[in-house]
């Protein structure tokens, strides 16, 4: 039997969902999907699994994209736990198709993100698919891919 399944969305949990939000907007160009919101009661932790949630909830969504959207969720009590590592099982991390490889490796850093990686050909001198890691403001892993010149 076969499955049908469509991604809905991805879900960064955050220490601070506004300061992790603007990053997105600002390195990406991320945009508000909906307004942020406040959820919380029996129907919210009966589903996550987790007594009493309150949690504050962002989705943002890239511009004239109708695929998954990235949530951003601040719980009320959070475990703070080390930064993540790229070779640990589990989700490992969001990969980005960017115009400017250089130039987004800038913006990240500018914005409090860090550089995991350096910048590798995957391709060939004729048709580079340049790649490099990075984490966002709060230590997750991000690729970043120029498949194109520019």
């Amino acid at each position: 039997m076969v499955v049908v399944v469509k991604l809905s969305h991805i879900s960064l949990t955050a220490r601070d969902a506004n300061s992790l939000s603007a990053f997105y907007k600002y390195v990406f160009g991320f945009i508000d999907r909906r307004a942020a919101k406040r959820i919380s009661g029996k129907a919210v932790s009966r589903g996550n699994g987790l007594n009493n949630s309150n949690i504050y909830s962002i989705w943002l969504t890239l511009p004239d994209d109708e695929g998954p959207f990235l949530e951003i969720m601040e719980y009320s009590e959070t475990i703070e736990r080390r930064l993540p590592m790229v070779n640990e099982p589990g989700y490992g991390h969001l990969a980005f198709e960017v115009r400017n490889l250089n130039e987004t490796i800038k913006t990240v850093l500018q914005h409090g993100g860090a550089l995991q990686g350096q910048i590798t050909n995957f391709g060939t001198d004729a048709k580079p698919h340049l790649l490099v890691y990075v984490r966002d403001s709060e230590g997750n892993i991000l690729e970043l891919e120029q498949v194109r010149a520019e």
